[in-house]
């Protein structure tokens, strides 16, 4: 057996060395020379506008998914300002817990449909460049298609100049949705008989239980923002270019706004007729909520008139006691970018 394990071994490492080799002795593989078009990573347009088709959210309170739109401004290379919306497309695409809610409540409290508001700016401390490098792909017009799917691409490493910014990020979220109190109430160790009416009388424990929740805070964190935008002409391969914008950021949330529904429970009689004289409404005090959370994020996106963005975060939202991890991953396309800059030169005759 060992005798097998060796030979197999001793096989895959004669594949790495000869795929090694073939991959030194490519007949394309020779030096290139380069001549720089522009290296200006302060240069960059001023106003950004997503447009994003589609975002999935991992969130404990209620897994969701949709659509946005976001905006971002740069300010004299002081600061910046960005504000975005999301909201699900419909409660079966995708808003787990309202979906859930109309098939299975035995509440009479509406369903709320998920919104997410975001507004907020980066001042920024520090804004400097330093001496990088980028590596670029070398690509001809010849290599479309499968001659290009099939190879591995060549790259080239190139100076360029790096702009590195320390910001101090400041901003309101608002937020609202449908959610499982069932789940909630499980989370915190609960059930629905703690949830009183005004007789002291708890809530009925064999029912599904939905509410809804908003909330209203803030967030204040830092970033660091890299930017390059440098492009070179190559001699016998296209133009190389390298417009990354690229944001890394930690946050901390607080939201001491936020508000729970209380319950509305109708009792049915044996025939399954509401008997509407008897309808309550039920504290949801007994239900802790987080005040304080926190996230971590990353942004992409490049300094074009037309391109596409990308954007993840996770973290720990203000939200019902258990209730709060999240994941979010979002895509733009198109992203519009423009410099504002439409004034020209005049002169008499």
């Amino acid at each position: 057996m060992r005798t097998g394990k060796q030979f197999f071994t001793v096989l895959f490492l004669m594949a790495m060395v000869t795929v090694a080799i073939g991959q030194d002795d490519r007949k394309d593989k020779t030096a290139v020379t380069y001549e720089e078009i522009y290296d200006e990573p302060y240069s960059i347009n001023k106003l950004f506008v997503h447009f994003q088709p589609l975002y999935g959210e991992l969130f404990a309170t209620n897994v969701n998914a949709g659509f946005g739109l976001e905006a971002s401004y740069y300010l004299n290379d002081k600061l910046d300002f960005k504000a975005s919306f999301r909201k699900t497309y419909s409660k079966t695409f995708y808003d787990f817990s309202r979906d859930l809610a109309e098939k299975i409540s035995d509440v009479d409290n509406r369903t709320e449909v998920y919104n997410y508001f975001e507004f907020g700016g980066t001042y920024h401390i520090k804004d400097f460049t330093e001496s990088s490098k980028t590596k670029m792909f070398l690509f001809k017009n010849s290599y479309k298609g499968n001659k290009w799917a099939a190879r591995v691409p060549l790259n080239a490493e190139i100076p360029c100049k790096v702009r590195k910014i320390y910001g101090a990020r400041l901003g309101g979220i608002i937020w609202d949705s449908s959610t499982d109190i069932n789940r909630a109430l499980e989370a915190q160790g609960l059930t629905q008989a703690d949830l009183k009416n005004s007789e002291g009388n708890g809530l009925p424990t064999d029912i599904d239980v939905f509410s809804n929740i908003s909330t209203k805070g803030l967030y204040v964190g830092g970033s660091l923002t890299w930017i390059r935008n440098v492009a070179v002409s190559f001699d016998k391969f296209e133009t190389g270019v390298d417009d990354l914008i690229l944001t890394t950021y930690f946050d901390i949330l607080v939201s001491p706004w936020i508000t729970l529904d209380d319950i509305i429970y109708t009792p049915k009689d044996a025939n399954g007729v509401p008997i509407l004289a008897d309808r309550k409404t039920y504290s949801s005090g007994a239900l802790k909520t987080n005040t304080f959370g926190f996230r971590a994020g990353i942004e992409g996106k490049f300094n074009r008139t037309l391109s596409w963005s990308y954007g993840a975060e996770a973290g720990y939202r203000p939200s019902l006691d258990g209730r709060g991890f999240f994941a979010m991953l979002k895509i733009s396309f198109p992203v519009y970018s423009t410099n504002l800059d439409y004034k020209v030169e005049a002169f008499g005759k």
